[in-house]
């Protein structure tokens, strides 16, 4: 087989050139205004090579996007609109993961083709860059990330705003940045000291955050067995997208492994407010919508974890590209509802009030017909599914934010108001929510529309009672979109290969990570307590 190497396409009637080759190396490219589309792809034997990463800035050195090409990823592209636009020019800068250490051939450049600039635009030319990148991770993390989809906003991003009743011509999707002045305040100081530091310090510091997932928000951690959960997405610091998007947690150890490359197939675009859906009878994970910036994502990327490859699929039907909704499996299918789409200019983004069914064995999407009081349109809220019931907690639909229970019966496709008595959760939307029992399900933290949150509350289907818990370990830390499952509490001496079911009454582990707090902080910790300590 042929050499490796990467090649790129600079609009749509360019030959492709090769801009690296050998191993061991990284370039920048200088992509000049008028170029108004690129496709990056590899070919050849990859050999012991693991990855190309790929980013995407613009002339200020802000990121406008990341990417991968792997083994089984082999091509990226853009269009200026899609993901930014370089109006000023942009750079690409390209690095190679695994081989040996061999650096570019420094005579390796880009001719550019003989013709007039109407019919040809300019081929960006490459610039020596002998193994450094141009900037390192932690500097990256440091730019903020200015003039992003207001969808993507996370709660307590800097310059704070305390939510106000907000007229109809404003858009929804952003959600009120929740974070408050001191991450604005921490990034100018990290942004000055950082570079007074050598280059080794931020080294170090990247080899250190390799062992685990970086903080981040609005991903989504799903459990596939009694000792495997999948991490998907997120958005950490200066509302980057997670560059380390997926994780397996094996909870014997709670150890972390990069699983990025280790499926084949094309894995879903980095995004924020997505879900992710496990069938445990096909034993496939379901990723559906979500949000980039201004780009929003109606597609269904299926990861078999028994081949371990990904699926995209191309479905029939009609289902708007949605963010901040839920998804709930019922023998088979997938149940979406509520979440925030986009509408046309000048319309604000709005909040769904509808129910989307996806069957995976039809490919098709469809709307069932339902009857009874619906919730009001909503994001940012809950569902569970229990004992052929979806029960539907909180939310918002700005600047109003709910904490109403709605439950539709499966089997009649009805919905109707939940009447609770008890200590119920003030309004909250981007909440932990995870079911303990058959009869009871936790609700824990979320975002107020001005801070992060930390109570938590447990609630009975069977006497519709809510109550509270006061437990340090929940209570301490506020924290807003994140991740909150339950596990069997796995037996060191027992097999992995062993996937007998497991009873009810069997010991459960309530696992919370990521979110965000008051702070501007975006956690990365795993934290874990017995699920019976909540039932006592």
């Amino acid at each position: 087989m042929e050499d490796f190497g990467v090649y790129a396409i600079f609009g749509v009637d360019e030959p492709p050139q090769q801009i690296l080759r050998r191993d061991g190396w990284q370039s920048s490219i200088e992509i000049q205004p008028n170029v108004q589309l690129m496709v990056l792809f590899t070919r050849g034997d990859w050999g012991k090579r693991d990855s190309v990463s790929v980013e995407l800035a613009d002339e200020r050195d802000i990121p406008i996007n990341m990417g991968k090409l792997t083994p089984f990823n082999k091509c990226l592209s853009w269009e200026s609109g899609e993901d930014g636009v370089w109006s000023s020019g942009a750079t690409l800068t390209v690095k190679l993961n695994g081989g040996t250490t061999e650096f570019l051939d420094p005579g390796l450049t880009l001719s550019q083709m003989e013709c007039t600039p109407e019919c040809n635009p300019a081929v960006p030319a490459i610039r020596e860059c002998p193994g450094k990148r141009k900037r390192s991770q932690g500097e990256e993390e440091e730019e903020i990330n200015e003039g992003r989809g207001k969808e993507n906003i996370c709660p307590n991003a800097s310059d704070k705003v305390t939510p106000q009743r907000r007229s109809k011509n404003i858009q929804r999707g952003g959600q009120t940045r929740l974070f408050s002045q001191k991450e604005e305040q921490t990034a100018t100081s990290s942004t000055q000291n950082n570079k007074a530091k050598g280059k080794q310090n931020k080294t170090t510091s990247q080899i250190a955050q390799l062992d685990k997932p970086s903080g981040r928000w609005g991903q989504t951690l799903c459990p596939i067995d009694p000792q495997t959960a999948i991490l998907i997405g997120g958005q950490g610091a200066r509302m980057q997208f997670s560059k380390d998007p997926i994780w397996k947690l094996c909870t014997e150890d709670l150890s972390w492994v990069p699983a990025e490359t280790l499926a084949e197939g094309p894995t879903p675009e980095a995004r924020i407010g997505h879900t992710a859906t496990y069938d445990p009878e096909s034993k496939r994970i379901f990723v559906f919508g979500g949000s980039k910036h201004k780009k929003w994502f109606n597609d269904v990327h299926i990861l078999d974890t028994q081949t371990w490859r990904w699926t995209l699929v191309e479905a029939q039907g009609k289902v708007p590209p949605l963010a901040y909704h839920s998804c709930s499996m019922f023998r088979g299918e997938l149940f979406v509802f509520g979440g925030v789409f986009p509408r046309p200019h000048p319309e604000p983004d709005g909040c769904s009030d509808s129910i989307y069914i996806f069957n995976p064995e039809m490919a098709i999407w469809y709307q069932p017909i339902v009857n009874g009081e619906k919730p009001a349109p909503r994001s940012g809220h809950s569902a569970c599914v229990m004992q052929g019931r979806i029960f539907v907690f909180g939310g918002w639909d700005t600047p109003v934010c709910f904490n109403d229970m709605f439950m539709l019966d499966l089997g009649l496709m009805e919905f109707s108001a939940v009447k609770t008595s008890g200590t119920a959760p003030s309004p909250r939307s981007w909440h932990g929510c995870a079911v303990l029992s058959e009869s009871s399900f936790l609700i824990h933290g979320g975002y107020n529309g001005n801070n992060a949150l930390s109570d938590a509350f447990i609630f009975n289907t069977d006497t519709s009672c809510w109550s509270s818990l006061t437990l340090p370990q929940l209570n301490s830390v506020p924290r807003a979109g994140h991740s909150i499952i339950t596990m069997p509490t796995t037996c060191k001496q027992s097999s992995i290969d062993e996937q007998e079911e497991l009873p009810e009454s069997a010991p459960q582990t309530l696992l919370v990570f990521g979110g965000g707090d008051n702070e501007g902080s975006f956690f990365s910790d795993l934290f874990t307590m017995p699920v019976e300590e909540l039932r006592d």
